[in-house]
């Protein structure tokens, strides 16, 4: 590609043009890794009486247990007072919590200061999210991952990025991609290029820039047929194999070697040896080097997981609720997050090529082509997400919402 950098490629932002803040939970009770913790917070909170009440559940200028607020949408919970509030807990929901970390949410509009409700509209059966991370100079890992649960958002490296649905409208209709781009490309490649394989081609050729995300694009056909092929692996992957779990091959698999402590308090690697020590006594192994250092935003991946399970909270908060013991599913969860992080790392030297394409032919489609060809600049009406109520949604203390 000379003469052209990554300066030149589109950004994402224009080529998915709607986009979404990260939540604000405003509280870190409402959120944890394990469903049953926060049922039993929820009951505690409800327990209370007056200023007890008040105190656990952590007031903030959005909400108080007086505030009025609609319900989520697709959700039950409810929109009476907290104050008010003596019923059972809402069913909990998986969302992403960062990277590689899928966590439970009780779905209830009064425990967030800012839910996004456009976000929830919009979730569910054959809905995909597009995450930018947190542009870090220097630092590795990946400018966007994918999610098929609604992502909060939130970055490792506290630099959040922007939420980008890849369909405006629930049940996976209407992409949300620039108008004229996928006719674009289809015609430039002579093949029929969908919302998805554009996804998969960001998460192959994605480059972070204090800009935001780039994604160079190209007019190769067999270039851009490896990119997208290389894309839907790394997808396949980020959605845990979107109902096949993803597998190492056998000898490489890991396995728990001696049994996790009840209360682990640290992590530790032995390279040499592959060797992940869970706590003082618990080993998993083989683990691969690659998938302990694999970092996102300049943070690794495996740490952080780990740290939001055992590191310390404030006694006598709804926070200190949660497993008196580390339960089996979280080690299950943690050697799938091995497994993943393994596999997506093997894909690094076909990421390397796949860049070393892009920027060695004369082939790419710059930000300027996409405007010479009228597809950018996107109109206005692009970057704001439609309008799809089509029931009634509860409002403030049962009222119908007006929207």
């Amino acid at each position: 590609m000379p003469g052209v950098t990554h300066d030149e490629a589109p950004l994402l932002a224009d080529l998915m043009p709607w986009s979404v803040a990260p939540l604000r939970p405003g509280r870190g009770w409402p959120m944890g890794p394990d469903a049953a913790s926060l049922r039993a917070r929820w009951d505690a909170l409800v327990r209370a009486e007056g200023p007890d009440r008040e105190a656990l559940f952590r007031p903030t200028r959005s909400r108080t247990l007086h505030t009025a607020v609609a319900g989520l949408p697709g959700h039950r919970g409810g929109t009476g007072r907290l104050v008010r509030e003596s019923g059972p807990c809402p069913e909990p929901v998986r969302v992403l919590h960062g990277p590689f970390d899928e966590q439970w949410l009780i779905p209830d509009h009064r425990l967030i200061d800012v839910a996004r409700p456009e976000l929830w509209r919009v979730a569910g059966e054959g809905q995909l999210f597009a995450v930018e991370q947190g542009y870090v100079p220097g630092a590795a890992g990946p400018a966007v991952l994918a999610s098929a649960v609604l992502p909060d958002g939130r970055s490792p490296a506290g630099r959040p990025g922007r939420v980008r649905p890849l369909f405006r409208r629930p049940g996976g209709l209407e992409p949300n991609v620039a108008p004229g781009l996928l006719d674009h490309l289809s015609k430039v490649l002579d093949q029929d290029v969908t919302a998805r394989d554009l996804l998969a081609w960001v998460l192959a050729a994605g480059v972070g820039s204090t800009a935001g995300c780039r994604a160079p694009l190209t007019c190769d056909a067999a270039v851009w047929a490896r990119g997208v092929e290389l894309g839907r692996r790394l997808l396949w992957l980020q959605l845990r194999g979107d109902g096949e779990r993803p597998k190492l091959p056998g000898g490489r698999r890991p396995y728990v070697r001696a049994p996790l402590p009840a209360r682990p308090a640290a992590l530790s690697y032995d390279a040499e040896e592959q060797v992940l020590w869970v706590g003082e006594e618990g080993v998993i192994s083989p683990v691969p080097k690659e998938a302990w250092e694999y970092e996102v935003s300049g943070v690794r991946v495996v740490e952080r997981w780990f740290a939001l399970r055992t590191g310390e909270v404030e006694a006598g908060t709804l926070e200190a609720i949660r497993p008196a013991v580390w339960p089996q599913a979280w080690t299950s969860e943690l050697l799938e997050l091995i497994t993943v992080l393994a596999l997506i790392a093997e894909l690094a030297p076909d990421r390397g090529e796949l860049a070393g394409s892009l920027g060695a032919g004369g082939s790419a489609i710059t930000a300027d082509a996409l405007s010479r060809a009228g597809v950018l600049p996107v109109p206005d009406a692009a970057r704001r997400p439609a309008s799809v109520l089509d029931h009634h949604e509860e409002g403030p203390d049962g009222q119908f919402a007006l929207i």
